[in-house]
């Protein structure tokens, strides 16, 4: 049975609920029907067997009502065996976002993964597995696999690709020998009397023949999957050695019978080590690449290898030590010095420095009390503790930190799209050339054998591969270098849009600011006491949850003054607040607010300018509809903030500040940091239409803040960057989290992003220019003209070569540094 919710329109009273519940109960199939008239909503339980979604819909739709179906799209990451060049990841992609109910799909050929969303309402998990499956490739549990189970199943990669490069090498390596020694000019190789072309040519082909089929079937799975693909009208990597290497076996195989039946010229007819070195190169390049592919992920195994195996919990009395799987939240964790955290948590009993570098990138411990939070798998350092778990399994930090980096290496950069696009035709193409020259040198009267090496050396040396891998192995890379440093990017996409960032505006509290404001002055009005003006806007600020309402609160305690009850509390968001205390009306805010309430405020305007121009925040308080003075508010900037801001316009890169306080104390604070652009009295909900604003000027913008009220602006934003130490909301509308909550990391990221891109620039370039060059000169164009001839099996090695220098170059980011 399954049980869907829907949205319906069109219903006017509760008789139109009964006629579709009436409708639907006679439908088989259908379990049972509830609508909900005021919310307008239909639970259904149906046998799927019997009856689909669309057919519940349809008889909603006779009744007369429309239906909305609710949001239920699901995203799983499947990795995927088989895949060898961008046409297995293009044709994978491009036969998932065919298929009905799968929403998008994204193939990452150096991850191996893909990344689906789809619609469990249309397609089950395993309908997609079967669509790949029929493309002739392997889809693994989706389940997620423990670093262990990965590490192994890279391992074994590995090791399968060497025994087969091995068994390859072995044999080719005197297959070579025998079809060419006798042919080098000056340098004639023995070989014994019984296997010499010249004394016993069949057995010189036969032996030829023997030596072959070994490193056809090492390199079996390029036929397997080669023809099947060509057979589906999909070519690939797999399927260009394929025609090559059996057109060139299949023309040794006819040599041979030719020679069986007498014809000596026919020995020089046999191809067979062309075939033979061509795939035993290949192993090589693949075994290379293999190995390499694993480097990429290396970030992500590391901060997987990190959480620990088990943890000791506080079970009826006593310690017991439990899998890290079995606990559960609100279990009491207990942890020594030198022990690892196991789970998010709550400290309740102890004291003690905690390691928490493996997310914030910050190698001072930071101390914890109790009711002090700690972090799965940052490290104890001297004291005992317990806890009690508040996140397990895949809610914990660490896990949320590696699902973001999984899902950003399994991300494409828009400027994948190109090669995208290229690798879907590549392969077609490549073969209608291959074919073309070995017509063009038949015709022009060349022979066969010549014909067909250029045929075969087309085939081969225009293989894909290095376009497949040219982008996502940066990006992998890249993703998880920035992961290192506590930069945690979301995406492919914004990996690639940060480096183009003009101008960066930052939230002033929190960000540019400690957001930990401290009140500096008490300046009464008139006859009030300044304990008295204390009090009262204290005791007005107790309900807000305003920093600069917390600050005042916090300097009450610390005079021991006696908070007053209020009876009614009304906040007026970007202005202050309304309170009822003790049959005062008290109003605490901004000039603005103040403003819209008449009341008079020229016996302290030069004092509100004063302190203003000083960077700190003037907060009015009157009472009864009369100015009972200021309470000036000083947030203290980070240390940081100069140096980010500096570094930025280093980079060219303009700075803006957003904030709600008045623009004179805005500017002292721009002044100190050396803000360019100062954007002051900005109400919460209108930061996005500011962001806006500079973007309709042309600028690319990225919006760096800490707050819910930040989430509007950070989504508005070309790039949005959150502060790790904000809030979960502004955690999930960013593109980049910056874990250690330092600004000198947005110059980091920006960076990251350059030399990211940068790296993919050269990959692309090196590919595309590799097959621009190695095809003409493949088919023989040079030779016309007096050139060179590439032989076949120089070109598989060269083939090889570009897909390893490709990794290779993107295994370079491993050594940025900011």
């Amino acid at each position: 049975m399954e049980k869907q919710n829907l949205s319906l329109t069109g219903m006017t009273c509760a008789a139109c609920a009964q006629r579709i519940e009436k409708a639907l109960s006679k439908a088989e199939g259908v379990e049972q029907a509830s609508v909900n008239f005021a919310s307008e909503k239909l639970s259904v339980t149906f046998d799927e067997k019997t009856i689909d979604l669309s057919a519940i819909q349809h008889i909603i739709e006779n009744a007369g009502y429309g239906v909305v179906q609710e949001q239920t799209s699901r995203n799983v990451t499947i990795p995927i065996e088989g895949m060898t060049c961008a046409a297995c990841s293009s044709r994978i992609e491009k036969m998932l976002n065919k298929t009905p109910g799968v929403i998008k799909a994204s193939v990452n050929l150096a991850s191996e993964k893909a990344s689906v969303e789809y619609d469990p309402g249309e397609i089950k998990l395993s309908g997609i597995k079967d669509v790949i499956v029929k493309l002739g490739y392997k889809p693994l549990d989706v389940e997620k696999t423990t670093v262990d189970e990965d590490k192994l199943r890279k391992e074994r990669d590995i090791r399968i690709m060497k025994i087969k490069f091995i068994i390859s090498a072995v044999f080719a390596v005197p297959l070579l020998y025998i079809a060419m020694g006798p042919m080098i000019p000056f340098v004639t190789l023995p070989l014994p009397a019984f296997i010499h072309p010249d004394i016993n040519p069949l057995r010189f082909a036969i032996t030829q023949i023997l030596l072959t089929i070994p490193i056809v079937a090492a390199g079996y799975r390029f036929y397997v999957v080669g023809f099947r693909s060509l057979w589906q009208r999909s070519p690939n990597m797999d399927s260009l050695i394929a025609i090559g290497t059996t057109s060139a076996i299949g023309y040794s195989l006819y040599s041979t019978f030719r020679i069986a039946q007498g014809d000596m010229h026919a020995i020089h007819g046999l191809y067979f080590e062309t075939a033979g070195v061509i795939i035993a190169l290949i192993m090589l390049g693949k075994t290379l690449e293999t190995i390499s592919k694993g480097k990429t992920s290396d970030a992500i195994k590391k901060l997987m290898g990190l959480a620990p195996k088990t943890a000791v919990i506080l079970h009826k009395g006593e310690e017991t030590e439990v899998p890290i799987d079995e606990v559960e939240m609100g279990d009491i964790v207990i942890v020594k010095p030198g022990g690892k955290i196991p789970v998010d948590g709550m400290v309740v009993d102890g004291f003690t420095a905690i390691d928490e570098s493996m997310l914030t990138g910050e190698s001072i411990p930071i101390e914890k009390k109790a009711g002090d939070k700690v972090y799965a798998a940052s490290i104890n350092k001297n004291g005992s503790i317990r806890f009690k778990a508040t996140k397990v399994g895949g809610d914990t930090a660490l896990a949320q930190i590696i699902k973001l980096v999984e899902d950003a290496q399994g991300s494409k950069a828009p400027i994948a799209q190109m090669a995208d696009i290229v690798s879907g035709y590549f392969v077609p193409i490549v073969v209608g050339i291959a074919i073309l020259a070995f017509v063009g040198w038949t015709l022009a009267g060349e022979t066969l054998a010549f014909a067909l090496t250029k045929f075969i050396s087309v085939l081969v040396i225009a293989c894909p591969c290095a376009l497949g891998l040219a982008t996502p192995t940066a990006i992998m890379v890249g993703t998880g270098k920035g992961a290192e440093y506590g930069i945690l990017i979301k995406g492919g996409e914004a990996l690639e849009t940060t480096h183009k960032v003009t101008t960066i505006v930052f939230d002033k509290t929190g960000t540019i600011t400690e957001g930990k404001p401290e009140v500096t002055d008490l300046l009464p009005a008139n006859d009030m006491d300044g304990n008295r003006l204390l009090q009262i806007a204290a005791s007005a600020e107790t309900a807000s949850e305003h920093p600069l309402g917390e600050a005042i609160v916090a300097k009450a305690k610390e005079e021991d003054l006696k908070l007053l009850t209020t009876t009614s509390f009304d906040a007026i968001p970007g202005h202050g607040l309304k309170v009822q205390m003790e049959e005062m009306e008290v109003y605490i805010g901004n000039r603005k607010l103040m403003v819209d309430q008449t009341i008079d405020l020229s016996s302290m305007e030069k004092e509100s300018d004063r302190l203003a121009e000083e960077g700190k925040t003037p907060m009015y308080v009157a009472v009864d509809g009369k100015l009972a003075g200021i309470i000036a508010v000083a947030d203290v900037v980070k240390e940081s903030s100069a140096r980010a801001i500096k570094k930025l316009h280093d980079m060219g890169v303009e700075v803006a500040m957003i904030t709600g306080d008045n623009q004179k104390t805005a500017m002292a604070i721009a002044r100190q940091v050396g803000i360019d652009r100062v954007l002051a009295e900005v109400l919460p909900q209108d930061k996005s239409n500011e962001v806006k604003k500079l973007q309709e000027e042309g600028k690319v913008v990225a919006m760096v803040g800490d707050g819910i009220n930040d989430a509007p602006a950070l989504v508005q934003a070309d790039v949005g960057i959150a502060i790790g130490s904000g809030t979960d909301v502004a955690m999930e509308s960013a593109d980049i989290v910056l874990m250690k909550s330092d600004l000198m990391d947005v110059p980091t990221a920006i960076k990251l992003s350059k030399s990211t891109i940068r790296n993919i620039k050269q990959n692309l370039f090196w590919a595309f220019g590799y097959n621009t060059a190695g095809i003409p000169l493949a088919a023989g164009i040079f030779y016309i003209f007096g050139g060179p001839l590439l032989n076949p099996m120089f070109a598989a090695a060269a083939m090889s070569l570009s897909s390893i220098s490709v990794v290779t170059n993107a295994l370079r980011l491993k050594r940025f540094k900011p």
